[in-house]
């Protein structure tokens, strides 16, 4: 039996003797690398985080000490010391979330994976304690370096500061990185103390050797004492920190276990906050993560069998959605000089790189600082130039205020491209991007387009830059490109996909297809078209505003439903019965989304079928309400009026 197998709680790692734990790290280590690299997940944070990890369970008693994670994907160690070791799972349905998960686990506080919130977390928790007169229990913070770079952290830090008596131990898990190098200010900052822990040493080396001296040793290190005080203040900027009140322990070597715990058992015993700032490498451990320049493996993907002896040429590796608009908007900027890209910490996973490389004057990183990335971008705009924000769908949530207050009510043209829309799949329920379309429904002016396949989500984004008196969102999922769908004809600015007439009534039912579903809802229409059922596809492209002919095509159907991949309440579906009823145009609509709830991790398509957007779903309930139209229909006996 290995040691990592005789852990079942963080007591029995407290047992263990100190002797034993550079074994238990290596096995951490080689659990980590196997299991992860056969399930895909967050390998890098992880690796990283190894000997910290032990050290905070070893010093603090989780759940009575809360241990809480920013951003939560470091916390896969963290499962391991807390009764959670099979991985073989891990992201997918029935297995372990790759967040912390409070249906999991009592050691689990929270399910953190939007950055910068932790802080705000550990001040409420704190505050908790001093009220109920829990003065022996602590709350730890771990927050990786790059989420100090959020606006939300600052804010937190100024409360947390404020409560001189109030156990917050906030470790800052320091390895120059948040997915890619962490950029900005504090990032400079932190670097510079990185770059000062051989002069702390130093100064403690000193202290040992005069302190041996006879008579002249103890006042000449005062001396020394004195002048290190004076240096610090000019060179070191943790005094960044003490000015707020915030006692401050570090740098400290994040893999060196012994030195953790001490500094974590000294923080313990402050009986107030402290900062606990740890180096650590991103990845240690393994080399191929150690290596890789882009962002040593923070996420990869699960590990794919080794391919047989191919009997023909591989079929080509399909197109990603991300790589779409990472090579149109190189494109779009070789055209046109005003154009600028913008990332919140996010450069390669939201295609924006190969824009930064062509362009590198014309693109900004402002760390994991959505809010300031919108309304920096306003001013870019006011400015003559157009913004485009590259972020993932569900971090539009944070900067809502900002898209509505500064750039839809000055007009400004900022454009947002939100990728990972709808259903994400593995990361859970954070990560589903499930709420945008009803977000920014409510923002006057903004214009939103919904591309169903490559062609549209090129020809949109060019649609999308050229307005400049509001601004402008697209959205599009994560994974390969739906199938290229080619228009049949076109209603006003609407793309016709399907039209077919069924049996006797002519044009039964519109179904209006929002973005990467209308490749489902083509083939609902061709199984309906198998019953006999008159079936029109349209896609709107632009669903707000919406075209004005889709009240003049409804107007011709008995029936008119909307499939859409976000939460229905306020999205498209009800935009399309606002729609109907404003014309007054008395029709059926049906709508199909996601219900308002936090859906669990699985892959896409699973969680798509389990909510009935699947096509034997959506053609069966769909049949069965142009059924029900016909059971109402009068008989030709029957007056109508009766």
């Amino acid at each position: 039996m290995t040691l990592l197998d005789s852990l079942r709680n963080p007591d029995d790692l407290k047992r263990l003797p100190a002797e034993a734990l550079p074994r238990l790290a290596d096995e951490i280590r080689e659990f980590l690398v196997t299991e992860v690299t056969r399930t895909g997940g967050h390998l890098g944070p992880n690796l990283g985080v190894v000997e910290l990890t032990m050290a905070l369970h070893r010093v603090f008693d989780s759940p009575r000490d809360p241990i809480l994670f920013d951003t939560g994907h470091q916390s896969y160690v963290h499962k391991l010391f807390t009764g959670r070791q099979d991985f073989s799972k891990l992201r997918n349905r029935g297995g372990l979330s790759g967040y912390p998960s409070r249906a999991e686990s009592e050691h689990d506080f929270i399910e953190n994976s939007h950055a910068s919130t932790v802080l705000s977390y550990a001040d409420g928790l704190a505050k908790a304690n001093a009220i109920q007169r829990r003065s022996d229990r602590s709350v730890v913070a771990v927050v990786g370096d790059g989420a100090l770079t959020g606006g939300m952290a600052w804010e937190a830090l100024n409360n947390i500061a404020a409560g001189p008596d109030r156990r917050v131990v906030i470790v800052v898990n320091d390895n120059g990185r948040s997915y890619s190098p962490t950029t900005g200010g504090l990032a400079d900052h932190l670097a510079s103390l990185r770059m000062t822990q051989g002069y702390e040493q130093a100064l403690d080396l000193a202290k040992s050797a005069l302190n041996r001296a006879p008579v002249v040793g103890q006042p000449l290190y005062e001396a020394l004492h004195g002048l290190k005080k004076g240096l610090k203040d000019a060179i070191q900027p943790q005094m960044m920190f003490e000015d707020l009140g915030l006692k401050y322990l570090g740098p400290i070597d994040g893999h060196d276990e012994q030195a953790v715990e001490k500094a974590l058992r000294r923080a313990r015993g402050f009986g107030g906050p402290v900062i606990v700032h740890c180096l650590t490498q991103k990845g240690k451990g393994h080399a191929p993560a150690e290596n890789h320049q882009e962002d040593q493996f923070h996420a990869i993907g699960a590990a794919k069998p080794a391919p047989k002896a191919p009997a023909e040429e591989p079929a080509p590796a399909p197109q990603k959605w991300t790589k779409v608009f990472s090579e149109e908007i190189v494109a779009l900027g070789a055209e046109r000089s005003d154009i600028v890209g913008i990332t919140a910490a996010m450069l390669h996973p939201t295609g924006l790189a190969p824009f930064a490389e062509a362009y590198p004057d014309r693109c900004f990183d402002v760390g994991i600082a959505e809010q300031h990335a919108t309304t920096s971008a306003t001013g870019l705009a006011m400015g003559g130039l157009h913004p485009v924000i590259a972020v993932y769908a569900t971090f539009l949530n944070r900067c809502f205020d900002q898209v509505l207050m500064d750039a839809a009510l000055h007009g400004q043209g900022v454009t947002f491209c939100l990728d990972r829309s709808g259903v994400t799949g593995p990361d859970g329920a954070s990560h589903h991007g499930m709420w945008d379309l009803s977000l920014l429904q409510v923002v006057p002016g903004l214009r939103l387009a919904v591309p169903r396949d490559a062609p549209r989500l090129r020809e949109e984004l060019r649609e999308a830059v050229a307005v400049e008196d509001a601004p402008t969102a697209l959205r599009y999922p994560t994974g390969a490109v739906a199938p290229e769908i080619e228009a049949v004809g076109r209603v006003g600015s609407m793309d016709v996909l399907r039209r077919a007439t069924g049996g006797g009534h002519g044009e039964d039912l519109l179904l209006v297809a929002v973005g990467p579903m209308a490749q489902t809802c083509c083939e609902v229409a061709d199984r309906m078209a198998d019953q006999g059922i008159g079936v029109t596809v349209v896609d709107p492209r632009w669903v707000k505003p919406l075209d004005p002919a889709l009240v003049d095509e409804a107007g011709r159907h008995r029936v008119v439903a909307v499939v859409e991949d976000n939460g229905r309440v306020g999205a498209v579906g009800d935009a399309v019965a606002r729609t109907l009823r404003d014309a007054e145009l008395d029709i059926p609509v049906r709508t199909f989304g996601i219900e308002q709830e936090f859906l669990h991790h699985a892959k896409r398509d699973d969680i798509l079928a389990e909510l009935g957007l699947s096509p034997q779903s959506l053609a069966r309930k769909l049949t069965e309400t142009v059924s029900r139209q016909d059971e109402r229909q009068p008989s030709d006996e029957e007056p109508a009026g009766k």
